[in-house]
């Protein structure tokens, strides 16, 4: 036992005592692309694609241990070309990073790794779900069509980049404004993201199931993304005014303001929280560019 601690313990100086400088550079750089690719591939619904990754990995592994030929041949197979499987699933993310190259985006990004997460006031949040709530019950009796994306864990960061960024505070005002039907970013969706309207006149994907012939796009819209993500979007038919909650890809029609309050408290305020509380919402997220 006491040799095979000292083999150990000579290999690891052995590997130190070659160790240099160029080492902790070519360390650090990798480092560097690695985390900055999870940065932006977390800012869209690729990073569901990346822990699919992750968890054939790991079942890689296991069945490589435990000597599983069949399944090892399998897995061998597939991840002798995970370069150009990678290539092929995350090629809109792939272009992204070399846009930003292009663009010079190296000091937005830098000022992006310095402030990677801050706290969000449960009352802001709830002051938010209320708004929305009086103006979805406003904009129900006017017949005013709606479509409303509250973010959850997945980021939506591809479907921000269809609207237009506007990072306001949410009042009722403000949003029966953005859907008044004269409005310029009446006919996408607005994206509130912590709290705040981060951006309005987003394009949805539409869900590809079938769906009833009374829902319009609105509706197939709302449940497209949840089908491909875990947020929460509330419609307002513009043909009978009901009020709908699309999650998790079901739609629950003809709901009353009270309901859409309860669904989203649930969901966004944690029980037992007071107004004057903070919380760090879903752990090192923000700040987005």
């Amino acid at each position: 036992m006491l040799d095979q601690i000292t083999e150990t313990f000579n290999r690891i100086l052995s590997v130190f005592s070659t160790f240099s400088i160029t080492d902790f550079l070519d360390i650090l750089v990798v480092a560097i692309v690695i985390y900055i690719c999870i940065r932006i591939i977390r800012e869209t619904r690729a990073i569901q694609l990346a822990k699919g990754l992750i968890f054939l990995a790991i079942v890689y592994g296991v069945v490589n241990f435990l000597g599983m030929e069949a399944s090892s041949f399998i897995f061998k197979s597939l991840f002798s070309n995970i370069l150009i499987i990678l290539a092929i699933l995350f090629a809109p993310e792939l272009r992204k990073i070399l846009e930003q190259v292009g663009h010079a985006a190296i000091a937005k990004s830098i000022k992006s790794i310095i402030h990677p997460g801050f706290a969000v006031e449960i009352a802001e949040i709830s002051d938010a779900v209320e708004a929305v709530c009086k103006a979805c019950s406003d904009m129900s009796d006017a017949k005013t069509g709606a479509l409303i994306c509250f973010e959850n864990n997945t980021l939506l960061g591809d479907v921000i980049a269809t609207g237009t960024e506007l990072h306001a505070k949410v009042t009722k005002e403000l949003v029966e404004n953005v859907f008044y039907p004269k409005s310029p970013l009446h006919d996408g969706a607005m994206v509130i993201r912590d709290g705040k309207i981060y951006a309005a006149g987003c394009i949805l994907p539409l869900t590809k199931k079938t769906v009833s012939t009374a829902l319009g796009t609105r509706h197939r819209a709302g449940i497209g993304i949840t089908e491909q993500s875990d947020s929460i979007v509330v419609i307002v038919s513009e043909e009978t005014g009901y009020i709908s909650v699309a999650q998790n890809g079901i739609l629950q029609r003809n709901i009353s303001d009270g309901d859409l309050r309860d669904i989203l408290m649930t969901a966004f305020v944690p029980s037992g929280s007071s107004s004057d509380d903070k919380i760090f919402t879903k752990l090192v997220r923000r700040r987005r560019k």
